[in-house]
């Protein structure tokens, strides 16, 4: 086992893996990662609302990384990976108990809008960065539209709010949050209830993802495996699908 000091060791370590490399969050302070054979492990506090260890790797090496990053760590970091992957751990270590699972959906490039990319210009809605002294808009919105959203207005490492807008209302948005160097993270993505259907979520995520994959090379998300609406939306995007779970300690 060795610990990895860097983003360079850490991209070398697990051959560029997007969700590693999300998590890593450019090594800045407080974040650890180690290796052993092809396993990876990257302990990063606070990241999206939670104490996070990604893994990946054969699951005999990469059970002795997350015993040992909890050990270093703490018990309060949940341990996330890819879904079969992470059931393999929770048997193979019995401190981990029940695990939920959930979809990241990635990619480095957006599929073109086709036809359909014209609708929210064509219903006269206009689609911008939010200025932020609209946050309480955009918390009113996520009340109604989306209660239990992790990214909310104010959090650390929430850092800008995107939104749609039509007869001076808004309608839909999502948040820049939590975004690596070589990641860009949309999150809070959010309707009304009487503007569904329009695909004016899916326009505020295109403009996200564009700036994102200007920035960070490329853009992903996180999604419930049984939201079907959404990831129609965001496979629509050219997001691709992978199942993960996330297990805690007991």
């Amino acid at each position: 086992m060795r610990e990895l000091k860097s983003a360079d060791e850490v991209r070398s370590a697990c051959a560029d893996d997007a969700l590693i490399m999300w998590a890593a969050q450019g090594m800045k302070p407080g974040v650890r990662a180690w290796a052993a054979g092809n396993a990876v492990a990257v302990a990063a506090p606070d990241l999206f609302r939670r104490d996070r260890i990604i893994v990946i790797g054969d699951p005999g090496p990469a059970a002795g990384l997350v015993r040992h990053a909890l050990a270093e760590c703490g018990p309060t970091f949940r341990v996330v990976g890819d879904e079969p992957f992470v059931r393999e751990l929770t048997a193979r270590l019995p401190e981990l108990e029940s695990y939920v699972v959930f979809d990241w959906m990635d990619t480095d490039r957006l599929t073109p809008p086709g036809p359909y990319g014209t609708a929210a210009s064509a219903d006269g809605v206009a689609v911008r960065w939010l200025d932020p002294d609209e946050d309480p808009k955009v918390a009113n919105l996520l009340e109604v539209a989306s209660p239990t959203s992790w990214a909310q207005p104010g959090l650390p490492g929430v850092r800008r709010w995107a939104g749609a807008w039509r007869d001076g209302e808004l309608v839909a948005c999502a948040a820049d949050a939590w975004s690596s160097p070589t990641v860009g993270l949309i999150a809070g993505v959010a309707t009304a209830p009487a503007h569904r259907g329009r695909r004016y979520a899916e326009a505020v995520c295109r403009h996200i993802a564009t700036a994102l994959l200007a920035a960070h090379g490329r853009v992903a998300l996180m999604v419930d495996a049984d939201n079907h609406a959404a990831i129609r939306v965001y496979t629509r995007l050219g997001l691709t699908r992978r199942g993960i779970a996330a297990a805690r300690v007991g």
